[in-house]
């Protein structure tokens, strides 16, 4: 892994300070990865607690699914002007105190009362969480060579899918020790140390803030988002990520409990092998772009089949062709984030500068979606009359999963549209089409 030269600015003239790979591992590559899996464990959580959240506040399937829905709104919201702070004031400083303000919104949930706590507290801990992605990619163009960054970025994603697995069975387990509540002020308590760890050991690259005014920056962002490429890889990267963790994060549960007949244990099973999936789907999605890239295949065509994979094993859960395969929840789970390739990719069509903006505005999109998908999937179930047993109506289930992947295949076919040019990126060719 080769990566550049790294200091954080020094004062009284003195030389800059170069880290070595492993220092640089631990001391940048860390701290941000760890930001990735509290924010993977604080948007999944609600799918182990989430009989807990019914029982004790009484919500209906809607409500479930806009209050877990809410961190995704949280999280949507800040995404373009993140991307600003993030080319401006670099993302040891927007991490960390992102972090902070995601552990008072952890704890505002924990002590809520009522849905409308639940989703207030919820909605801070999204806009808390908002910056961890954006802010480890941004670190991870400043500090590592450009054909290395799929492979960082997946070791980073793998430590998203560690939070994942941390949210199912530890999760279930810790159940039976305390409550929810006890668990938020937990996590809480966690975050508020890696934001402390985050501001004081993290380097900052010299000159790495953008020295551009705000009103520069704005414009640029505007020519990003008339950018063709930008706009050929957002929808599909919008509607499987977004969907993705909908799935994921809170209806993969109900459709094991409902769909598949498992008792809690079982689903609580299902969705650890799920997850565990996904985080060697993460980081193997790094590798394997590294080891083809050697081959003249680039990472755009390693993200057509993985998302070919991923629409197809959603149509098998829609369509109910085996209810208790494993076999789908781990494709579905090595596949879940295989468009997260989108990223990288446009790091790599726009100027280094544009670097947050792009990023971000395709975060923006993700996490819309994601907000999206999660309400209306509990809004579509919600109108069938609910099962005697506390569960759902099983026939509501192929409807609300089967609109998500007719969308995804539009996408995919739009991805896919021949002799389609692409416009220049703001100071790069437009060759660069994957």
């Amino acid at each position: 892994m080769t990566a550049t030269d790294s200091a954080r600015p020094e004062t009284g003239g003195m030389a800059p300070v170069r880290l070595s790979v492993g220092r640089l591992f631990l001391v940048v590559f860390l701290p941000f990865a760890g930001g990735y899996f509290l924010s993977y464990l604080y948007r999944s959580v609600n799918a182990i607690i989430a009989p807990d959240l019914v029982a004790e506040i009484g919500l209906s399937a809607a409500d479930l699914g806009l209050l877990t829905a809410a961190f995704f709104f949280g999280f949507a919201l800040p995404q373009i002007p993140l991307g600003l702070l993030l080319d401006r004031f670099g993302p040891r400083r927007v991490q960390s105190t992102q972090l902070v303000v995601a552990a008072l919104g952890a704890v505002w949930f924990g002590l809520a009362e009522d849905k409308l706590g639940l989703i207030g507290g919820r909605a801070l801990v999204g806009i808390g969480m908002a910056g961890c992605l954006m802010a480890a990619f941004k670190v991870i163009t400043l500090w590592f060579s450009a054909e290395r960054w799929p492979l960082v970025n997946g070791l980073l994603l793998g430590a998203g899918g560690l939070g994942a697995m941390a949210a199912t069975k530890p999760i279930e387990l810790l159940l039976g020790i305390t409550d929810w509540r006890g668990i938020f002020f937990g996590i809480s308590a966690i975050t508020i140390v890696l934001a402390a760890v985050t501001h004081i050991i993290v380097p900052e690259k010299p000159n790495e803030a953008s020295g551009g005014t705000l009103g520069t920056q704005l414009r640029e962002m505007k020519s990003m988002f008339r950018d063709r490429y930008f706009w050929r890889l957002a929808p599909i990267g919008t509607l499987t990520m977004g969907t993705g963790m909908a799935i994921q994060g809170l209806w993969a549960a109900p459709w094991l409990r409902d769909i598949a007949h498992l008792p809690p244990a079982g689903v609580a099973d299902y969705l650890f092998v799920t997850t565990a999936a996904m985080t060697v789907g993460f980081a193997g999605t790094g590798l394997l772009v590294e080891i083809l890239r050697r081959y003249g295949i680039g990472p755009f065509g390693v993200m057509v089949v993985g998302t070919a994979i991923l629409i197809g094993s959603q149509a098998a859960m829609a369509l109910e062709v085996d209810p208790t395969g494993l076999w789908i929840w781990l494709l579905f789970g090595v596949t879940n984030n295989i468009t997260v390739l989108s990223y990288p990719l446009l790091s790599r069509h726009f100027p280094l500068r544009y670097a947050g903006r792009a990023n971000g505005g395709l975060n923006l999109l993700v996490f819309v979606a994601a907000f999206a998908a999660q309400y209306a999937i509990g809004g579509i179930i919600g109108l069938w009359p609910a099962a005697g047993d506390g569960g759902y109506a099983p026939e509501a289930y192929p409807i609300a999963f089967g609109i998500f992947v007719a969308l995804q295949i539009a996408a995919f076919i739009w991805l896919l549209w021949p002799a389609r040019a692409v416009t220049d990126a703001p100071g790069r060719a437009a060759s660069r089409s994957g």
